[in-house]
C-alpha cells in the first residue's frame, strides 16, 4: 500500500498554501481535493480583499495570521507577479454618533499590529473619494485587492516543484487511525468511482465547507469539540459600468459588533468594477446554492446609499454568490479560527483547520507556516 508523510485533505487557497509550505520541508506531500480543479468553493466566491487586521479581537488567530499574511501577500505578490493592487480602504462613520466606535475599531486594529491607520474627516475624505459621504473614516492603506486565482495558482506551482502529488477528483470517504504511530488509512474515490487506499503519517484537514464531515470521518466527536459548522450564504451585485468609476477604494461601513459580516461594502477589483455585498443569510447544508435574485437589489440599494449616495434604483445587477463556513450561529459572539494539532484527543499528527472563513485568503501563508510549526516542520 502506498504510504505519504503528509496529506492535505482540501486544494482551496489554504491547502495549497500549507501543501506549498510543507511540501518545501517534506518530500512526501500528497493533496486530494473532491473537485476537478482548486478553489471552486469559497476561495474563488469572495471580495478578493488582502485584509490589514483591523477588526479581529487582539491576540487572536484571525487577528495575528491576518497581520502575518497581509505582509507575507504583498511578499509574494512582488515576487510571483500575483496580479495585486494596493488600493486602501475607508471605514466610514456616517454622523457624530459613530465617531466612537470608529475611534474604538482603529485603537483595535492599532493594538493588532496594523501600520498607517489613521482617522480622516470630512475633507480628507472628499479629496480621496468625493463621491462618497462620510462624516470622518478610517484610512487603511494596508487593505488591497488581489487574483485569488494566480495566487492559488503559484502555491499549486511551488508544491508540485517540491515534488508534491495533487489528485482532484478524489473525494475523501474513509478516515481511519491505524496502530500506534503508523498514521492513518485513507480511503479515496475517484471520477469513475473506483476506491483507492493509501497510509499517512500526519492528516492536515483543509477541507472548507466539509472540514467537520471530515473531522467526523475520522473520528472526532464534533458536537463536544465545538468544530459544527454553520453555513452562511454571501450575495454580491455590481454596479453598472458608468459608476464604477465614481469610487477608487475600497469602502465599508461599520462592522456588525459580532463580526457576523462587515456589512455591505463596496470593493473594487483589477479590471476596475465596482461591487457591492457580501450580505450574510443563514442556509442549510443542503439547500446550497449560488443563484443571486435580483428582487434582493433593493435591500444592497438601501444599505449602500448611506455611504454611496450616486447609487439608484437600476444600477445595480445580479452578480455572484459564496458560502462562508462559520462557526458562528446568529446568537454567537466572536468565534475564532481553529488550528488544532489533535495528539491531546489520541490524533497525533492530525491537524484540523475548521471555520475558515475570512480573512482566510490573506492569511493563508501565516496559516501554512502556524500548520509547520505544530506539525514541527
Amino acid at each position: 500500500m502506498e504510504r505519504f508523510e503528509i496529506t492535505v485533505i482540501g486544494a482551496g487557497v489554504v491547502g495549497l498554501a500549507v501543501a506549498a509550505h510543507l511540501s518545501s520541508r517534506c518530500s512526501s506531500v500528497l493533496v486530494v481535493e473532491k473537485n476537478t480543479a482548486f478553489g471552486m468553493e469559497t476561495s474563488s466566491r469572495n471580495s478578493e480583499v488582502i485584509h490589514a487586521g483591523i477588526y479581529y479581537p487582539r491576540d487572536s488567530l484571525k487577528a495575528r495570521l491576518c497581520v502575518e499574511g497581509n505582509r507575507l501577500l504583498y511578499e509574494l505578490c512582488a515576487a510571483y507577479g500575483i496580479p495585486h493592487k494596493r488600493v486602501g480602504k475607508l471605514i466610514v462613520a456616517l454622523d457624530k454618533s459613530e465617531e466612537e466606535p470608529l475611534e474604538k475599531l482603529c485603537a483595535n486594529g492599532r493594538s493588532n499590529g496594523v501600520r498607517e491607520l489613521e482617522i480622516i474627516g470630512r475633507e480628507r475624505i472628499r479629496e480621496m473619494e468625493p463621491h462618497i459621504k462620510a462624516h470622518a473614516a478610517i484610512h487603511s492603506p494596508a487593505t488591497g485587492i488581489i487574483d485569488s486565482h494566480s495566487l492559488m495558482n503559484v502555491f499549486l506551482e511551488q508544491a508540485e516543484a517540491y515534488g508534491s502529488i495533487v489528485s482532484f477528483k478524489s473525494e475523501v470517504k474513509e478516515i481511519r487511525r491505524e496502530g500506534a504511530g503508523q498514521g492513518y488509512r485513507i480511503g479515496v474515490i475517484d471520477a469513475a468511482g473506483d476506491r483507492f487506499d493509501f497510509v499517512t503519517r500526519c492528516v492536515v484537514n483543509c477541507a472548507g465547507l466539509n472540514c467537520d464531515e471530515v473531522a467526523a470521518m475520522a473520528g472526532f466527536d464534533v458536537e463536544r469539540k465545538k468544530y459544527r459548522l454553520n453555513y452562511w450564504k454571501g450575495r454580491y451585485f455590481r454596479v453598472i459600468d458608468r459608476k464604477s468609476a465614481y469610487v477608487n477604494r475600497l469602502v465599508y461601513p461599520l462592522p456588525h459588533s459580532a463580526l457576523l459580516g462587515l456589512g455591505i461594502h463596496a470593493t473594487v477589483n483589477l479590471a476596475g468594477a465596482l461591487r457591492l455585498g457580501p450580505d450574510h443569510i443563514p442556509i442549510e447544508r443542503d439547500s446550497v446554492d449560488y443563484s443571486v435574485d435580483s428582487a434582493a437589489a433593493q435591500g444592497f440599494l438601501t444599505a449602500a446609499v448611506t455611504y454611496l449616495p450616486f447609487l439608484e434604483a437600476g444600477d445595480l445587477v445580479p452578480d455572484t454568490a459564496g458560502i462562508r463556513p462559520k462557526l458562528q450561529t446568529e446568537n454567537d459572539a466572536f468565534r475564532d479560527f481553529i488550528i488544532q494539532e489533535e495528539s491531546a484527543e489520541g490524533f497525533p499528527g492530525f491537524v484540523n483547520l475548521i471555520g475558515i472563513e475570512s480573512p482566510g485568503l490573506t492569511a493563508s501563508p501565516a496559516i501554512a507556516r502556524y500548520v509547520g510549526g505544530l506539525l514541527k516542520l
